[in-house]
């Protein structure tokens, strides 16, 4: 392994998940989820118009964008009894529960794209004896399915730990995500790591605030509009990743 430019030694690398793993496709993930939500609702004998849908919907991605601002958890399970309060809907624990699944499951099937060249940049990492793991911010469509998504890409085995916060019970930019990301990873210390992601808020300012490498991933969003730090490289493609880190 050679000096990165940024000339540390890196020994590990986490990923974003979102527009910097895998393209987000809101608008596919919005429709799956509409349909399995009418179509449970109809079961039951629930009355729900599309627009009555959408607005529900409207509200409860509010509620999470709210959530996600001041790291309070909001997972997929909140968004879908905002969506059942909103519709006025109060059924039985048991139907009220397949609603929930419905809400939460419906994106399992929905096929995505990896971003460009990510997974033979993985490969490269690996094989340079860089370890690899996620930090991400889930947002409506839990942690359960992203690794479903990473698994059908033939990529989930390539990682050695993730930091999903659904699970962890924060968001990035708070330093414990990122913290158990590295002790998962063998105790890495942030001097000796790398974090690539789309946002200066969460990805880059979170990075910064550990000492860790904080490449921000323009491939999907080209300039991150929101306030907040750049980061260390600006990184236009993940082929560009194992010469950035040293490797090869």
């Amino acid at each position: 392994m050679t000096p990165a430019p940024s000339g540390r030694r890196v020994r590990a690398i986490t990923f974003d998940f979102w527009d910097t793993l895998v393209r987000s496709d809101t608008a596919a993930f919005r429709l799956a989820r509409r349909i399995a939500v009418a179509d449970e609702l109809a079961r039951h004998g629930l009355p729900a118009e599309h627009d009555a849908i959408e607005r529900a919907f409207d509200a409860a991605w509010q509620r999470f964008d709210a959530a996600w601002g001041t790291n309070e958890q909001f997972t997929g399970h909140h968004a879908a009894e905002v969506v059942l309060d909103v519709l006025g809907h109060d059924p039985e624990p048991e139907v009220r529960q397949r609603i929930i699944e419905a809400y939460v499951g419906a994106n399992g099937e929905v096929q995505t794209e990896l971003t460009p060249n990510v997974a033979d940049a993985i490969r490269a990492l690996k094989a340079g004896g860089v370890k690899v793991g996620i930090i991400c911010d889930v947002g409506l469509t839990p942690s359960v399915t992203l690794r479903q998504i990473l698994d059908r890409h033939g990529l989930l085995g390539q990682f050695d730990h993730w930091a999903f916060s659904d699970e962890v019970g924060v968001y990035k930019p708070d330093p414990s995500i990122f913290r158990y990301a590295l002790d998962g990873l063998g105790g890495v210390d942030p001097s000796e790591a790398a974090h690539i992601g789309d946002l200066r808020r969460t990805d880059i300012a979170g990075a910064l605030g550990m000492g860790i490498l904080a490449l921000r991933y323009s491939g999907v969003t080209d300039d991150d509009p929101a306030h907040g730090p750049e980061g260390d490289h600006v990184v236009a493609d993940h082929a560009e990743l194992p010469g950035l880190l040293g490797v090869g």
